[in-house]
């Protein structure tokens, strides 16, 4: 049995969807905005995601780069965009699958069978932890470690610190950084990351002048990287 998150404004849409997955014995919970259902995937063990891309309060595509920023669980995308630009970008930006509506119940569990398969389910993606020397950051608990130390970050901090230590070594704009991680635009002049960014370094024993693991890159954003 699997705990799925159904994210879909459609009200009728969204009832035919949990009917169809509670009636093939998953545990469904569904909400209707992006926002919503970046707090579930925040906060509860997932094993699937099933997205649509029309939200109404963020693009679904732009949802779903922020939900890579925060889990790891499998993602398909339902939606009646079905040119092939639209699934090319969807791919590109994390989902595992792409499913067209309208769709049967039969070929929609027929396509969540095919993926948990793959994927073990989110228990296995859930658990991972990246490490970059005495750093742990461990995703599904949301806790960090330097050393035999607990890092004691705050929600925000540790979003920073999570959507770095996924992407080891890349530099990543400030403009990524503001959408998938605050989930608004950027408008330029934020000093929202400068500032999260010099608390989360005083919690890792550095400094913008001295760092370890986090790097600024003067003009484009930060990275984080494992000590030389």
């Amino acid at each position: 049995m699997s705990k799925v998150l159904v994210v879909e404004d459609d009200p009728v849409v969204q009832a035919a969807l949990v009917h169809a997955l509670t009636d093939l014995g998953h545990v469904v919970q569904a909400v209707g905005t992006a926002v919503a259902a970046l707090r579930e995937a925040g906060t509860s063990e997932l094993d699937l995601v099933i997205l649509d891309l029309g939200l109404p309060d963020l693009d679904g595509v732009a949802a779903l780069r922020m939900l890579r920023g925060v889990s790891n669980v499998p993602v398909i995308v339902a939606t009646a965009r079905g040119a092939e630009n639209s699934v090319v970008s969807t791919l590109n930006a994390g989902a595992d699958d792409y499913i067209v509506k309208p769709f049967s119940s039969e070929h929609l569990a027929a396509r969540i069978n095919a993926l948990l398969r793959r994927t073990g389910g989110s228990a296995a993606a859930a658990s991972e932890v990246v490490v970059l020397g005495e750093l742990s950051v461990d995703l599904a608990q949301r806790m960090a470690t330097l050393g035999d130390c607990a890092l004691a970050l705050s929600r925000r901090e540790f979003d920073l610190l999570a959507y770095l230590a996924q992407r080891p070594g890349r530099v990543i704009s400030r403009r990524e950084l503001i959408q998938a991680v605050w989930g608004h635009p950027y408008v330029g002049d934020d000093k929202t990351i400068d500032v999260h960014a010099s608390w989360l370094r005083r919690k890792l024993g550095e400094t913008a002048a001295h760092p370890r693991y986090l790097h600024t890159v003067r003009g484009v954003g930060f990275k984080l990287a494992a000590p030389e």
